[in-house]
């Protein structure tokens, strides 16, 4: 009886020496637990997101020599895994050294060779080239290997056999993106059903994304289903980030029987090793998958990926600036869940423009994390600030005249805004031996409503890719079920979000940010997370049809509420178009990283170059139609 072991490993990027004796580690284990074959993910010895270290000869060459050492422990086991394959007598078309992402089946000591690869692996023949993947720039795909040995990717594509226990087993192996293949005009899978497998097995490195794992039970369980054979999915565990943008790998490795029913979920966020005997695996029963909220969801990427960065960074230590508001509240409460209140300092820096309201709340947040706290107010620095700057004499030294700088009312707000960040949290965060957080939520990033340098900085924005009703959503569960007590006052959730930077912000008269959350959520969230993302023109069609609402997917009504007529409903789209192509751009290519868990993610995920506001000639068209 075949027993077959998946190991959802925790991979390190960029450390293959780490992740090879992690992998050997698992190998004894199974090999203890009396496994036959043992199954680990995509590019389990180098990691998937590594940049352009890819393009290092004595990287790639290390992790061969780390392949060479889980080929060697194949003895008595069958094992299955990926890594970077590089062929040194070719090149990519970049001139460099001919790397392929492999599937790799090794047992007694060699490597296994599938029937019609010209390789002793299994070259990935779909390469993502969106989002965060990058693989063109780095990898060779089957595909494009076919067309220069003459011919097609269906003629290489071959079952991996393996003799166990005196019977031949024939493995359809293929990589995460191989079986993602709707949107191609190629399936890999189709091609490894029609030669005849045993089982199917797909090796993955996919990063978390909210609402991803329901697709991908509904696309791999009619893969096992049409082959009628069970099917692994072996995804890892860990972190991974391209620079700017941070991803949580959840595992959620799911074992399906031939009828396409999820029989096993390994847990998220966990490496572990689970074994299951080939033969009886029709006869385990449904997997009966507990329901977790979006929130709850969201919170496990989350708090997960900031733990495992803090760990990384080698950072035990952070400063959150609280304000009384929803966004420093979440930022608090999270921060304090993972690190513990003795390694976190909350400091509250009012203005004259801070209410009552909002200083005691900040301090009842406080009181109830049990945190480190501290009052630092800032008038008296921004005004010396201001009062530097606007008696200070400039001298355009060409003709030796002298004038004196203006301080304006939005200029001042900004100075605020940068005294709290660069100055104090900067300062108190070096003091107490850590860093400090960037608070933004993905609204405000969208339309760089923050100040660069100042609330737009912070070693790391764990909340920059939720929408301000995800926030809130957040704050919820915290006090629900993560600390079981409201930790985060209602009256933060309940009260309006403001900046609190100027008079006309004043929360106490329902005065406050100038962004419409329950309708500009979702409006912005049309121009990024759409995979076909809208623009100005789309959404005043959309407008003009009266079918607004239900295309961007906020409550109905909500336009005609908030502008009485097509005037204000176009001054308001220009006015957050003109941000978001804007000085918005400037400032998030600037900004902190961001973690990842929506489809669209800014940073490396959502790729921008500074090109200036522009509107189509079909906009301009339908623009002078409506106002008319």
């Amino acid at each position: 009886m075949l027993k077959i072991a998946v190991a959802q490993l925790k991979i390190i990027p960029g450390h293959p020496g780490e992740n090879t004796d992690n992998m050997l580690a698992m190998i004894q284990e199974a090999k203890a637990g009396g496994a036959d074959m043992i199954i680990f993910p995509e590019m389990a010895v180098p990691g998937y997101l590594l940049g352009d270290t890819w393009e290092q000869t004595a990287f790639i060459r290390d992790c061969q020599e780390c392949g060479e050492d889980i080929i060697r422990a194949s003895e008595n086991i069958a094992v299955i895994f990926g890594n970077v394959a590089a062929d040194w007598d070719k090149k990519n078309h970049d001139g460099r050294v001919r790397k392929y992402n492999a599937l790799f089946a090794a047992y007694q000591g060699r490597l296994i060779q599938p029937d019609r690869m010209p390789y002793p692996f299994v070259v990935k023949t779909l390469m993502p080239n969106y989002r965060e993947f990058d693989d063109t720039r780095h990898f060779f795909g089957l595909q494009e290997l076919a067309g220069e040995m003459g011919t097609r990717a269906e003629e290489l594509l071959s079952p991996i056999r393996i003799t166990v226990r005196g019977r031949e087993y024939a493995i359809g192996g293929f990589l995460c993106e191989d079986g993602w293949s709707d949107d191609y005009n190629f399936a890999p899978v189709e091609i490894l059903q029609a030669a005849g497998v045993d089982m199917l097995v797909n090796i993955s490195s996919s990063p978390y994304t909210l609402g991803k794992n329901g697709k991908r039970h509904r696309v791999f369980g009619r893969q096992a289903k049409e082959a009628g054979v069970p099917l692994f999915y072996v995804n890892n565990v860990g972190i991974q980030n391209n620079g700017k943008t941070l991803y949580t790998f959840d595992g959620s490795s799911t074992l399906y029987n031939a009828r396409g029913v999820m029989v096993d979920c390994l847990p998220k966020y966990r490496q572990q090793l689970s074994c299951y005997d080939f033969e009886h695996i029709d006869r385990l029963p449904k997997f009966q998958r507990q329901k977790k909220s979006a929130a709850g969801h969201i919170f496990a990427a989350i708090s997960y990926g900031v733990r495992n960065f803090l760990a990384d960074i080698h950072m035990e230590r952070v400063v959150v600036g609280i304000s009384g508001g929803i966004d420093s509240a979440v930022a608090a409460a999270l921060y304090t869940h993972i690190l513990g209140p003795e390694n976190v300092l909350l400091i509250n820096m009012p203005s004259v423009y801070n209410s009552d309201t909002t200083r005691g709340l900040a301090h009842q947040l406080a009181v109830s994390l049990g945190c480190n706290y501290a009052v630092m107010p800032i008038q008296e620095s921004v005004e010396h600030t201001v009062g530097q700057l606007e008696k200070l004499p400039v001298t355009f030294l060409r003709d030796g005249t002298v004038f004196k700088l203006h301080v304006s009312s939005f200029t001042a707000e900004n100075i605020q805004a940068r005294d709290r960040s660069a100055r104090i949290l900067a300062g108190a965060a070096a003091a107490f031996g850590g860093g400090f957080t960037c608070n933004a939520n993905k609204a405000e990033t969208t339309v760089g409503y923050s100040t660069l340098y100042g609330d737009q900085s912070g070693f790391l924005c764990a909340l920059a890719d939720l929408w301000k009703y995800q926030v809130y959503d957040m704050a919820r569960y915290l006090n629900d079920e993560v600390y079981g007590r409201e930790v985060i006052p209602q009256a933060t959730i309940d009260i309006v979000p403001s900046a609190e930077l100027s008079y006309d912000q004043n929360v106490d008269e329902g005065l406050g940010d100038p962004i419409k959350y329950p309708y500009h959520d979702y409006l912005f969230r049309s121009f990024v997370e759409s995979w076909q993302k809208a623009a100005p023109a789309d959404i005043l069609q959309w407008y003009a049809d009266g079918v607004l609402e239900e295309k961007i997917g906020c409550a109905p009504g909500l336009a005609a509420r908030y502008f009485p007529g097509a005037a204000e409903f176009i001054a308001d789209l220009e006015r957050w178009w003109r941000q978001f192509t804007g000085m918005a751009v400037a400032k998030r290519i600037q900004a902190p990283p961001i973690v990842a868990v929506s489809r669209r993610a800014y940073g490396f995920d959502h790729r921008e170059a500074q090109n200036g506001v522009y509107y189509t000639r079909a906009y301009r068209r339908l623009k002078e139609r409506l106002l008319k």
